[in-house]
């Protein structure tokens, strides 16, 4: 039996991962371990227990004040270690971290096959987003197996030379992780702890509106998470009657800024919520629950379209141009008069509201693990 190695570190990855390693272990075909990095420590455990996925190895890599190369060393390292132990016959990554950029180092040093999930993704900018554009770039020119979410993320890989055989187009694992996360919550009365019961869950329908905000990439650091604060404060002030929820990523650099602009010693408004990052499920019901969704994140702009929620994001490119074309996502950046204005324009004019709400979700049907499932099936069959 082949043993298929999936690794994973941060808290996207595991969401798009945990779908495929519990579809392959059900299907039986393969030898599946899991491998973690544990780049994100809390967040990722969250994510385990949600999927109820139990690593085999944990690599605890992360140390206090690591910058990227010490991150990388430290993974590449670990990673080359568990190789030589564990003779796995592929490597799965998934995304663009340095957990995916290390391991894929590591697994081509050691001549053991990749494959990619999610691949394919560019903005052009090797530095929008930073360092995830070269972490992808460098991942899609050692893999040997690319399974892209879209035909324009196949594309972008055709003109940077890669086989046409090699790549498969799938839709994305985040929808599987979506749907099966919605056929669990059903009857479920799911509480968020920090927020009152006009703005839970259960209050869909029936409750104040809320703009959900999440907020994490290195490139808007400082100044730029400085004016997404000043954004949203604006915001409350304006929408008075609008409740604004924001999950707090735990980074230092991110919990400082926002703690700075917009804690509670800082402002007397009564409508921001600064609550602790919430597990994959309970993000899920607060996605469904809210009317806007503000958002630096990758997979929010993937998820959010299929439960039909205007998606405005904070950069000011996107790997995911497919969510633009289709209508449900916009592009702000930083710029806090931009973020004002289009929050604003959603909240008033119903008709630009329903434009984006009602668009078709570009990123797949709910089935991207089985058919990456059977792609790995002919692969074996064909390199005996």
């Amino acid at each position: 039996m082949k043993k298929i190695l999936i690794v994973f570190g941060t808290r996207p990855e595991a969401i798009k991962l945990c779908p495929l390693v519990n579809y392959l272990k059900a299907d039986g075909v393969f030898q599946v371990e899991v491998c973690v990095t544990g780049q994100h420590r809390e967040m990722l455990d969250q994510v385990l227990r949600v999927f109820n996925v139990v690593p085999d190895a944990d690599l605890q890599v992360m140390r206090p004040n690591q910058t990227l190369a010490g991150v990388t060393g430290a993974i590449l390292s670990a990673m080359d270690e568990y190789l030589q132990r564990n003779r796995p016959d592929m490597v799965v990554i998934q995304g663009d971290t340095t957990t995916v950029m290390a391991t894929t180092l590591a697994a081509f040093y050691h001549h053991i096959p990749i494959a990619h999930v999610e691949a394919g993704l560019r903005t052009g900018n090797l530095y929008s987003p930073w360092p995830e554009e070269g972490n992808r770039v460098i991942t899609s020119h050692l893999a040997d197996l690319h399974f892209c979410p879209t035909m324009t993320s196949r594309e972008n890989l055709l003109r940077e030379g890669i086989a046409e055989n090699r790549i498969f187009v799938t839709g994305n694992t985040v929808i599987d992780a979506l749907f099966s996360t919605l056929d669990r919550m059903r009857g479920l009365h799911l509480y968020v702890d920090g927020i009152p019961d006009c703005v839970q869950p259960s209050a869909a329908g029936g409750g104040r509106r809320m703009v959900l905000i999440t907020g994490h990439r290195r490139e808007n650091f400082g100044e730029g998470f400085r004016n997404i604060c000043n954004a949203i404060g604006e915001l409350a002030d304006k929408f008075p009657e609008v409740s604004f929820v924001y999950p707090v990523h735990l980074n230092p650099q991110v919990r400082g800024t926002v703690a700075d602009v917009l804690s509670d010693n800082k402002n007397k408004r009564k409508n921001i919520f600064l609550i602790d990052p919430l597990t994959y499920e309970y993000f899920v019901a607060m996605m469904q629950r809210a009317d806007v969704i503000l958002t630096d994140s990758g997979g929010v702009q993937e998820e959010a379209p299929s439960l039909g929620k205007p998606v405005l994001v904070m950069r000011d490119t996107t790997e995911r141009p497919e969510a633009l074309a289709a209508g449900t996502v916009k592009l702000v950046g930083t710029d806090r008069e931009r973020i004002v204005s289009e929050v604003s324009r959603l909240l008033t004019d119903p008709v630009y509201y329903e434009q984006m709400a009602n668009a078709e979700n570009p990123y797949g049907d709910g089935k991207s693990c089985q058919r990456i499932g059977e792609v790995f099936e002919r692969y074996f069959a064909e390199n005996r």
